[in-house]
């Protein structure tokens, strides 16, 4: 029989009142509140709470607190991934992030899903990965909704609201995030 946590993260309907979920997340929030209290000067201890957050990453990520998750085991980022202040990660199903990733303030990456039945959503949940490639830009306050990928080179626009894939090398914007057009070779190769 599979266990709750198997179920979560195959994206399957869970109970997320199970003890060695509530456990996990009990865990880790309090991980995340000592990173959060932490002083600029205690950089190796943010190091080792990021270590310990985070499934893949930690010791290059770049991070201004306060940082929240679910379980962070669930995050696998690569290389010198840089999330700004109150960023956001709810990871019940994988959340991948490339190199060079770039997060403003208030950024959310959300991964659960609730059911349409009432009756339903009271006992359980699911979710959707969210994959986002490397040298992506997701600008202040952008909510990266469940099941979504964002193609790498991309720039997400400031409060966006992002409900569906997103190709490589564009800029998008708005709510429902849309392609507003290619991000153009002079704009790749200079700072503006």
């Amino acid at each position: 029989m599979r266990t709750e946590r198997e179920k979560m993260l195959a994206g399957e309907l869970y109970d997320a009142l199970d003890p060695g979920l509530v456990a996990d997340r009990a865990r880790v929030r309090d991980l995340c509140q000592r990173l959060n209290a932490s002083r600029e000067a205690e950089e190796e201890l943010r190091r080792d709470l990021c270590r310990r957050i985070f499934g893949q990453g930690g010791d290059t990520v770049w991070m201004q607190p306060p940082f929240y998750c679910d379980y962070g085991t669930n995050i696998e980022l690569g290389e010198r991934v840089f999330f700004n202040f109150n960023c956001v990660v709810l990871d019940v199903c994988r959340v991948r992030i490339g190199a060079y990733t770039f997060f403003g303030p208030a950024v959310q990456i959300l991964t659960p899903m609730h059911p349409m039945d009432a009756a339903l959503r009271r006992q359980q949940e699911y979710g959707k990965p969210v994959e986002i490639g490397s040298d992506v830009w997701v600008g202040a306050g952008a909510l990266i909704l469940p099941g979504v990928t964002v193609g790498s080179g991309s720039v997400i626009g400031a409060g966006s609201v992002v409900t569906r894939d997103i190709p490589a090398g564009v800029f998008a914007a708005g709510n429902p995030c849309r392609v507003i057009r290619t991000i153009t070779a002079d704009e790749r190769a200079s700072h503006g």
